[in-house]
């Protein structure tokens, strides 16, 4: 798996991916939370810049995806 995506709609579109085959059952939670996890380390500014995701990626990858990332991204500040 490529970890670090300097194009922002690369990077859009592989969240887009793991939350689609995580929500159609194609990969299990802890497969899915790693890989959002491993994502958010590697990409850090790219994905959340301040504490918020920027707006452009929202936009791409929708409030519903957006969600779920939120929900395992707060395991880190935890």
């Amino acid at each position: 798996m490529k970890a670090v995506y300097k194009n922002p709609k690369e990077l859009a579109t592989k969240l887009l991916d793991v939350v689609d085959s995580y929500r159609e059952g194609l990969t299990t939670y802890e497969k899915f939370e790693s890989t959002i996890l491993t994502l958010i380390e590697k990409n850090e500014d790219r994905i959340y810049k301040n504490g918020f995701m920027p707006v452009k990626l929202i936009n791409i990858i929708g409030e519903d995806r957006k969600a779920l990332i939120d929900e395992v991204a707060s395991k880190i500040t935890k």
